[in-house]
């Protein structure tokens, strides 16, 4: 059996407000094509077809355009995403099993497989720790407690059948890193999975984090088609092709088309301007860091006639500047949204957010979680 394991299309994303739906148009067709090139028997599609529960006209029009001529080459089995709105990705999924579009978004049906010539696939979409701890009486909230009660349904299952497993699942797995392009999904505390819960299947085909990761040879990322923050300029992006074979799995990573490069300067603007090692990036969407001591005048429009294609632009000086002071980004990296919520409610009372206070905003960040996951 032949696989193709993608994910995060993000579809209707934007990079910095430049609009990215023809780069995501170009993948739909490198995959298609990588699709019929291969005689692939499935596509793996592992969460975030979409960047928001409610998407663009444009994004679901591409997106119904690619689940149809995938359609006409092979099966396809999508999961939701924690960007998804699982309501509505999953619309009309019941008739398009018909077509071999199996679109799966119920948490309750993750022990329920598509059979794929001799492979049960279970499709685990993203499992919201607070919707599923009551319907499953969990012990507790947690990604890892509603992660493993998915994969003892999906084990319990495969143990009465003589196909081989393969498992889609929407979560952060130990082994992987992050970029700045991914939603938090800590749930007052660590967001992350072992892999080990996905000890016994042949194959777990992963979403949600962009970069293309080999967790083991039988736990993998495929990552995102396409860059979505500067923080993924050295990603390789594209599909892991995956044979399952009696004596294990054998892969290969199909590299994607790339729209346009990034890359990242820092430096005086003067001397960005005038030095010619800089030549190859004139073509790239450019994040640029200035580190003059004094904050130059019109320094994107004077970037911009080097670098038409820069796109964010950073003041950092050199030694910490008059103020020390830090740029906003700088600040919230790698900060959850309950912490810099906490440090608004420091900066405008003059003292740290109490117990109640936090308790208060933990609250209604989950309420907040809980109405998109229904919405």
């Amino acid at each position: 059996m032949r696989f193709l394991h993608t994910s995060d299309w993000h579809l209707g994303r934007s990079f910095h407000r430049e609009d990215l739906l023809a780069a995501q148009a170009a993948f739909v067709d490198h995959l298609v094509e990588t699709v019929t090139a291969e005689r692939v028997d499935c596509v793996l599609v592992s969460g975030d077809v979409y960047d928001r529960a409610l998407p663009g006209v444009d994004a679901v029009r591409l997106c119904d355009e690619a689940l149809a001529r995938l359609a006409a080459r092979t099966r396809v089995v999508v999961i939701a995403g924690n960007h998804d709105s699982a309501r509505r990705l999953g619309f009309g999924s019941a008739l398009m099993d018909a077509a071999g579009v199996h679109v799966r978004t119920d948490f309750a049906a993750v022990g329920e497989p598509v059979i794929v010539g001799d492979a049960a696939v279970y499709g685990i979409p993203y499992l919201e720790p607070e919707l599923v701890r009551h319907p499953w009486e969990l012990d507790e909230r947690s990604h890892a407690a509603a992660l493993t009660e998915a994969m003892r349904r999906v084990r319990e299952d495969a143990a009465a059948r003589a196909e081989r497993s393969v498992v889609l699942a929407h979560a952060f797995v130990t082994g992987g890193e992050s970029s700045e392009s991914e939603r938090d999904i800590s749930v007052g505390g660590s967001s992350q999975v072992s892999a080990s819960v996905f000890e016994g299947v042949d194959y777990a085909a992963l979403g949600h984090l962009h970069g293309a990761w080999r967790i083991t040879d039988r736990v993998r990322y495929s990552g995102s088609p396409l860059a979505y923050s500067f923080s993924e300029e050295k990603h390789v992006k594209g599909s892991w092709l995956i044979d399952l074979r009696e004596d294990g799995v054998a892969s290969e990573f199909v590299e994607a088309p790339v729209p346009r490069r990034l890359a990242r300067l820092k430096g005086r603007l003067d001397d960005l301007l005038g030095d010619p090692a800089h030549e190859a990036l004139e073509d790239r969407w450019l994040q640029v860091t200035l580190t003059d001591a004094r904050r130059p005048s019109a320094a994107m429009e004077r970037l911009r006639r080097r670098f038409p294609h820069t796109l964010v632009l950073g003041f950092e000086p050199a030694g910490g500047g008059t103020d020390g002071a830090r740029t906003w980004s700088g600040r919230v990296r790698e900060r959850s949204a309950l912490e810099i919520a906490g440090d608004f409610v420091a900066e405008v009372t003059d003292g740290p957010a109490t117990g109640a206070e936090r308790a208060l905003l933990h609250e209604a960040f989950e309420a907040c979680r809980r109405k998109e996951a229904l919405a």
